[in-house]
């Protein structure tokens, strides 16, 4: 049997000029460092290899020169296909420079190109991308003016548009595993993540390249249980052994923890308290919209402390929680951490968590932000000056059934206080972040509101909703002036009708009661019955219908509240202050057919939302039913004692 043991010096040897070099790793896990310094160390010292090609998925790397930091010596590099060029700081500033080409592609897709080039496909076809500056129409992808090649082509198949992302063959890949046999066969039992190592190794093997991995060790051939080898030996060429330990760390913070490799599994009820600042604001209202039962990502800043807040609350055993690098379940973990989790419920590989994502498998994402303009675009990729990349930004935000971008409303400095339940801004921010319109579009708002996606935008002192029309200012925090708080500090001025106060019990230090929220617990309140004028009156003032269960929800509250009543009622409903989802309207205007069709005499509604007027009419036009909506409770009630009185 042929042994494929070699140091890492002779396996980085075997790279030629010119060569396309894919790496994995996810932020500052499961990086093969040894192999990067070896290549590193190569070019110092003898200006080879030269003009390399560098594909990558998510960034890798601590930002201060470790991971593909390394790799930053002019003329190492002639081209990167990266989705996230902040973890190599330098890199990035030589794509700005027009010193190398550039592009920079959504995660998901870097990694589901790895399958196409293994396959020996021409690329990927997808919708990921669309309307943002990954699409040809706004730029390709492309980084800087240098780069010329259109890698990306817009398509249109059977009256759809989609987007077509050429595959590179990839010369060398290099990957990571924990243990190897003398034959190549790898088993990953002390990785925290599986990544796209077998894809990888794929597409180099099946392009004529090699593929280099590095391991902690080597163990006897026939070792390693058949079901236990992630990549097989037929696809690997050369093993390297991580010397010193330091190499082979499970991240840059962490050289082992045994409960993020899935070996053991640790108590995790006791997570330490968040202070009640601006970030658990905005994760306390963020965590509002979390659906029981769904499948949750959430991401980096802001957006990580709704895990918190949910495990505050004693709801976090009801959540799905997953992350784009494979973890499903479990807690996610911050930090040098981010990406794996501790207790996970299972590790999949990357690139199958993307077609998970991409399918629509997601409930609801929570992502951070750095811009947003009138039309509800955001921006993540590009602002400041710096290139940081979108990384799995467009994969997730553009496929999760529901989006919440958290973030503080202004950047720089923001102080707040919160005194009596009310928020006071202590010091403002020195960067604005809602601009009239974003450095570069890494989710497309218009895009979105075509497809009624639900989309709010979090900050600690007030909430926005997308709407066709663009941003509309729904809630505004206690104590929060909207001319003094808001306004001054917006390059544009939101659609404004009657927006309502965030829930107090976000800004008291104490329990929310958030599982009564999410499960609808005390919806009961809202429903009176007034037997001497048969009328049924429905408060959904300040409600939110975040997914099709708060609507069955409903319907069993209102039938059972009519069956109480032992006669068909007149109902009279207030959504004054009421969210629905944008994708929900047909499914409760669905709900209000049946209450017609089995419990309602006559029903009114009304609300001082011009959208939500506009919204709710639409939707039971399109099911036969009167749709007009009111503006005050007044008019409803009228009418409602109007039809009563005529019938009697």
């Amino acid at each position: 049997m042929k042994n494929k043991v070699v140091t890492a010096e002779q396996a980085v040897a075997l790279i030629n000029d010119g060569d396309v070099v894919c790496t994995t790793g996810f932020v500052q896990s499961c990086i093969p460092e040894m192999l990067h310094a070896a290549i590193e160390k190569r070019f110092v010292d003898t200006q080879g290899p030269k003009g390399l090609t560098l594909i990558m998925c998510a960034g890798a790397g601590d930002s201060k020169g470790l991971g593909t930091g390394r790799l930053h010596h002019e003329g190492l590099l002639a081209r990167v296909i990266a989705a996230n060029f902040g973890r190599m700081p330098k890199v990035a500033e030589a794509a700005q420079k027009n010193k190398i080409q550039g592009y920079n592609l959504p995660q998901g897709v870097i990694s589901k190109l790895y399958r196409s080039c293994a396959s020996g496909s021409p690329g990927l076809f997808t919708k990921v991308g669309l309307h943002t500056y990954v699409d040809p129409r706004l730029g390709g992808g492309k980084v800087n003016e240098v780069t010329t090649d259109d890698i990306v082509k817009l398509v249109e198949v059977e009256g759809q548009e989609w987007l077509f992302y050429k595959a590179t063959p990839i010369n060398v890949a290099l990957i990571r595993a924990t243990s190897a046999d003398p034959s190549g066969n790898l088993s990953m039992e002390k990785e925290a993540l599986t990544l796209d190592c077998l894809a990888q190794a794929m597409a180099a093997h099946n392009s004529g390249g090699i593929v280099i991995a590095q391991v902690e060790r080597v163990v006897a051939h026939g070792s390693l249980k058949p079901k236990d080898v992630r990549v097989p030996g037929i696809l690997v060429d050369c093993v390297v052994v991580a010397d010193p330990p330091e190499m082979h760390r499970m991240n840059y913070g962490v050289h082992y923890n045994p409960a993020l490799s899935g070996a053991i599994r640790v108590p995790v009820d006791h997570m330490p308290r968040m202070e009640l600042d601006e970030r658990k604001i905005i994760a306390r209202r963020a965590a509002f919209e979390l659906p029981l039962n769904g499948a949750i990502n959430l991401g980096v800043g802001a957006p990580d402390g709704v895990a918190s807040v949910a495990s505050e609350e004693q709801v976090t055993p009801f959540l799905t929680m997953t992350t784009e690098a494979g973890a499903i379940g479990g807690v996610l973990a911050g930090g040098s951490n981010f990406g794996s989790s501790a207790n996970a419920d299972s590790v999949i590989d990357q690139n199958q968590m993307f077609d998970f994502y991409h399918g629509g498998g997601l409930d609801l994402t929570c992502l951070g932000v750095a811009e947003v303009d009138e039309d509800g675009n955001v921006n993540t990729s590009k602002f400041g000056g710096k290139l940081n990349g979108c990384g799995g930004f467009i994969d997730i935000s553009q496929n999760s059934r529901a989006v919440v971008f958290a973030g503080t409303f202004t950047a720089g400095g923001l102080e707040v206080s919160i005194e009596d339940g009310k928020l006071r801004i202590v010091k403002e921010g020195r960067a604005r972040k809602f601009v009239k319109a974003v450095e570069q579009v890494t989710f497309s708002g218009k895009y979105a509101a075509s497809k009624s996606q639900p989309v709010i935008y979090v900050t600690e002192r007030c909430v926005f909703q997308l709407t066709p029309g663009g941003l509309e200012l729904i809630e505004v925090a206690p104590g929060i002036d909207i001319e003094r708080d808001i306004l001054a500090h917006m390059d544009f001025k939101p659609i404004i009708h009657k927006p309502h106060s965030m829930d107090a019990r976000i800004f008291r230090d104490e329990p929310m009661e958030l599982m009564d929220e999410l499960t609808n617990l005390k919806l009961c309140d809202r429903v009176s019955y007034h037997s001497y004028r048969n009328i049924l009156f429905l408060n959904l003032e300040g409600w939110s219908v975040r997914k099709k269960g708060d609507i069955a929800d409903l319907q069993k509250v209102l039938v059972e509240a009519c069956i109480k009543a032992g006669r068909r009622v007149n109902a009279v409903v207030n959504h004054d202050g009421c969210r629905i989802a944008e994708d929900l309207y047909d499914d409760y205007a669905h709900m209000i057919e049946y209450m017609m069709k089995h419990y309602y005499k006559t029903t009114a509604r009304y609300s001082t939302s011009s959208f939500m007027r506009l919204k709710m009419q639409e939707a039971l036009k399109k099911r036969g039913l009167q749709p007009h909506i009111f503006e005050s409770a007044d008019e409803a009630h009228a009418v409602v004692d109007a039809a009563r009185a005529a019938a009697e």
